[in-house]
């Protein structure tokens, strides 16, 4: 059943609505006389008093309705409702006493309006709020809900249970916290238990959720309380952060599965004001990629810098008119002052006509080159176009930007191509290799790359592809059980990169701080048991989901790096470091591209090979698909992580 079951049309039920209330200002006159003087009250002086209870009836009604009461669906009052109510008797018991005093009834005892006021509160206020229970219990009884607990018992915890109980879907059923003060108390009629109590609470109410009502707590306490939910074979929840709930932008009840960043545990510096504005502020800015999974989040951030002019530029038509449209609307929402100027452009970077009018005509002063090829095992069965966009598109826009004298380039890079093993982290490094050659050959352009690893919900992410496998039952697919990955969120990622582009003096490579790597089957396990499933292994052969190991791609590491050498130094921002790093010069580089573009002409992968390894140390020129050199080469970096962890650990709160 549904509150539609209890429907007439509107009117009907505001016209009943006002006749009850009529009838109970009438009991509310008559029982205020009886209580005050009962000697004095007997039915054939109602005829005395007829002219007084009609009118303070009717005023009465006139009162409620203005003041907005049956306005009110009965089913979802509040504490708002209950102040109207209050509002509109007073009003009432004000308006009775004028009355008495113009119909000049003497007789009327003076303390029946105290009381009056009284019991018109307590039978116009009673009778909605009884009636309100009365439908919830009905609703209940045709639908039951599923018993929950909620994590958390402070002013979000109660707004929760608020929404809940107006649902159809939940019951509330404890409350849990850690603050040993408000333990033992009840909130909203739900008593508040100590987090030691879950096991006894799950059992006894056999619940199957918990939703985590803890807005403002950090990443890092979400994950110390995510672990200890872990062992429980429950599906953890949560309600969004505080930030999107005081912007309007969701509500307290809407409840979702939780954030990947919550099992990271990794909180966000924020980003200096500084930093951020000062490549970006009144300047035109080109940025490639836009319609990616970084290029879009840049796109997100600068339009809030006040730029003069963004150009959006991307090859992919419904990638270009989203993130448009998108910023578009987001525009509405800024306070600019004045409007950023949004221009789309579709094309490819390898385009040296197109890319040489937009630099020209646009006056850009600053270029975000995130336009690459970046999933691993696509690049790797398509090395032609992998090393024709990401090398010779980085080629092209970079001396474009040279030629027409852009202040800022900054490069969006990653950690696969630290000693790469794969065809898209070799590359990255070869186009890294070109922007540091420009700058050391004299060019007037500060060129940057800024190196990071995995990002969050980016396409391709492993985040997502979980949550879809473990929603069918699995298997989950891991590729090792040793492969670990640097993760960081895109809004964060996107934040640093520009704030490493802005203190950027040329030919600086910039590794972002990446936290702790992560295992991918550790995440993997997390995510099954924080959705309410058991792994299924041999331990457990009646377990829900089963982890698959698919082994290594071609080309893929068991563990990336974020650095080539060990010289590193800090910069401004904590968060922010920087490399130093060798290169080759412009005419090595020069030869090395000519050979390349004839590998690519002739479409010889294995000539590409050879000079992509020519070009970067360590790369290694054979198929990387079973390879036994490269197999034997990730033991060994396994081994040498596990011996004395040299390479992970080079970042570490305060410092390297």
């Amino acid at each position: 059943m549904n509150p539609g079951a209890f429907s007439l049309s509107r009117p009907f039920k505001r016209g009943l609505m006002m006749l009850a209330d009529g009838g109970l200002i009438l009991l509310s006159l008559w029982l205020s006389l009886i209580l005050v003087s009962p000697e004095f009250f007997t039915l054939h002086q109602l005829n005395t008093y007829a002219l007084l209870f009609v009118l303070s009836a009717v005023c009465s009604v006139v009162v409620f309705y203005k003041a907005g009461l049956y306005r009110t669906v009965l089913l979802y009052m509040g504490i708002q409702s209950g102040l109207v109510i209050f509002k509109g008797v007073t009003i009432s018991t004000l308006l009775t006493a004028l009355i008495v005093y113009l119909t000049d009834a003497l007789t009327f005892p003076g303390q029946a309006i105290v009381v009056f006021w009284m019991t018109a509160l307590l039978t116009v206020g009673g009778l909605r709020f009884a009636s309100k229970l009365v439908m919830q219990n009905l609703l209940h009884n045709f639908r039951p809900r599923e018993p929950v607990v909620i994590y958390g018992a402070g002013s979000s915890g109660m707004q929760l249970v608020a929404a809940l109980n107006n649902g159809e879907q939940y019951l509330p059923v404890a409350f849990v916290d850690d603050n040993e003060a408000v333990v033992g108390n009840t909130v909203h009629g739900i008593r508040v238990y100590p987090a030691a109590s879950l096991r006894e609470l799950i059992d006894n109410y056999s619940v199957r959720q918990i939703l985590l009502a803890m807005p403002s707590a950090t990443h890092a306490e979400r994950k110390q309380i995510l672990g200890n939910l872990e062992r429980y074979s429950v599906h953890v929840r949560t309600v969004p952060d505080m930030f999107d709930i005081l912007s309007g932008k969701v509500g307290v009840d809407e409840i979702r599965d939780i954030d990947i960043e919550d099992l990271l545990g990794r909180d966000i510096v924020p980003p200096d004001p500084q930093l951020m504005g000062a490549c970006i502020r009144d300047s035109n800015v080109l940025i490639t990629g836009a319609g990616g999974s970084i290029g879009s989040e840049l796109c997100r951030q600068i339009i809030k810098l006040k730029p003069n002019m963004m150009v959006l530029y991307d090859n992919s038509e419904y990638g270009l008119y989203t993130i448009e449209s998108e910023l578009k609307e987001l525009q509405k929402v800024i306070e600019h002052g004045r409007d950023t100027k949004i221009i789309a452009m579709l094309g490819s970077v390898r385009n040296q006509a197109q890319v040489e009018n937009a630099l020209r005509k646009f006056s850009i002063r600053t270029v975000y080159h995130a336009a690459a090829y970046k999933q691993v095992p696509m690049v790797e069965k398509n090395i032609v176009e992998g090393v024709q966009n990401n090398v010779f598109g980085t080629c092209v826009l970079a001396r474009a930007a040279d030629k027409f004298q852009v202040e800022h380039f900054v490069f969006i890079s990653t950690d696969k191509a630290v000693r790469p093993a794969n065809i898209m982290g070799a590359t990255k490094r070869f186009a890294e290799q070109i922007l540091q050659s420009l700058s050391a050959s004299g060019s007037r352009t500060r060129f940057s790359m800024v190196r990071f690893g995995n990002v969050l919900g980016s396409s391709g992410s492993v985040v997502p592809l979980f949550r879809r496998q473990i929603a069918h039952g699995g298997p989950v697919t891991v590729t090792h059980s040793e492969v670990t990955r640097y993760f960081m969120t895109v809004q964060e990622a996107a934040q640093l990169v520009i704030q490493a582009g802005s203190m950027a003096s040329g030919g600086d490579v910039f590794v972002l701080d990446m936290h702790e790597p992560v295992r991918i089957v550790d995440l993997a396990k997390k995510m099954i048991h924080l959705m309410g499933y058991i792994i299924k292994d041999e331990r457990t052969p009646n377990g829900d989901i089963a982890i698959e190991y698919t082994g290594l791609r071609p080309g893929e590491k068991l563990y990336e790096e974020l650095l080539i050498g060990e010289q590193v130094t800090g910069t401004d921002h904590p968060k922010i470091m920087r490399a130093e790093e060798d290169c080759l010069s412009w005419e090595e580089l020069q030869a090395l591209l000519k050979r390349l573009e004839q590998s690519c002409a002739v479409l010889d992968p294995q000539q590409i090979r050879e000079v992509l390894s020519e070009a970067i140390g360590g790369f290694i020129s054979k198929e990387s698909a079973h390879d036994p050199l490269l197999e034997a080469q990730q033991a060994a970096q396994l081994a040498e992580k596990s011996e004395d962890n040299k390479v992970l650990p080079l970042f570490k709160s305060g410092g390297i």
